[in-house]
């Protein structure tokens, strides 16, 4: 078996505290595969961003290994941990351009540290910006440019060392939907181009239904589900099914009983489970619901309203038609 770009072993980063020390990461395992785009996603204070502290050491580990294109870091000296970070390309949210350089020169900057001769830098930056589509902006200053086009650069600037790692912190948080699905366009490119692994933390459901092919979900410094983003929405009861397949906003005024309704092609037909949801009468009606593709397999869930002496008999039958059913009120 391929080994993993990213291995995380037993993870732990514990922040001493008064009273009681706080445990930010509590034993997380994690492997990504070449080549993959993974999503990190948990609300705030789950450990997604001491994990990418640890991840690039900048927050040295309490106990447990990180490797990142096998080798492993975090048992590293300073000298020889700065140059393993060169295959490791971060992308911010807040890109934090230097104002006083150029855009060539913000991208160069990471090869100058790297005492890249400068030549072979100018030549470097080119491919970057043609890269990322900003070729004719190479002596702009950042006060020029949109936000997405800085995005860009910040994208090209951590590619400058050739890294085999992506590590993005929640890179379209600040940019609007349009400008969100080009930066992701990008991003899912430049892997399918250069064969680099992407790690994506972000708090954003929409940009792992766009982008990724994996996602873990952190609560509370623990890895709380896991998986393949086909495997992950075929789990149906759970957390992360529910948040990558959200069913819209109930109207008002609906009182009665509610029973979800979710399904997988992979498991069962979208017309055997609307026929199921038909034969429940008419006073069984479909009072939200949401059907789209992910990860290449046509999912959905439904809320169906019903009088409340009906749900047993509603339950039983969609699961005699092979639907997954449940009580939500």
């Amino acid at each position: 078996m391929t080994e993993p770009q990213i291995q995380l072993r037993a993870l732990r980063k514990i922040y001493p505290a008064k009273g009681a020390d706080v445990v930010a990461l509590d034993g997380i395992d994690l492997d990504v595969p070449r080549g993959a785009i993974h999503g990190i996603v948990g609300r705030s204070g789950a450990g997604k961003s001491t994990l990418i502290r640890c991840l690039t050491l900048l927050e040295r580990p309490t106990s447990g290994t990180v490797t990142i294109d096998g080798q492993e870091l975090s048992g590293l000296p300073e000298a020889k941990l700065r140059s393993a970070r060169r295959r490791i390309g971060m992308v911010f949210q807040h890109v934090n351009l230097l104002d006083s350089r150029t855009i060539a020169g913000n991208v160069a900057y990471p090869l100058e540290i790297a005492g890249v001769p400068r030549a072979q830098r100018a030549s470097r930056v080119a491919e970057l910006l043609e890269l990322v589509g900003l070729a004719d902006r190479a002596d702009a200053y950042p006060a020029e440019l949109s936000g997405g086009q800085m995005q860009r650069v910040g994208i090209a600037r951590a590619l400058a060392t050739e890294p085999a790692v992506l590590l993005c912190d929640e890179p379209t948080s600040a940019l609007d939907s349009a400008t969100t699905r080009q930066i992701l366009g990008l991003i899912r490119d430049l892997r399918d181009r250069l064969g680099i692994t992407v790690l994506i933390i972000t708090h954003e459901m929409a940009v792992v239904r766009e982008i990724c092919d994996s996602v873990t979900l952190l609560g509370h410094g623990k890895v709380v589900e896991h998986g393949a983003l086909g495997d992950v929405v075929g789990k149906y009861g759970s957390h992360l099914a529910r948040e990558l397949i959200p069913v819209p906003d109930l109207p008002l005024g609906v009182e009665r009983s509610l029973v979800e309704v979710a399904y997988s092609t992979d498991d069962v037909a979208t017309h055997v489970v609307l026929a199921a949801v038909a034969a429940l009468g008419t006073d069984a009606e479909i009072a939200a619901g949401t059907i789209e593709t992910l990860a290449g397999r046509r999912v959905g869930r439904l809320q169906i309203d019903l009088p409340d002496d009906r749900v047993e008999e509603a339950l039983s039958r969609l699961h005699s038609a092979g639907v997954h059913a449940e009580v939500t009120r």
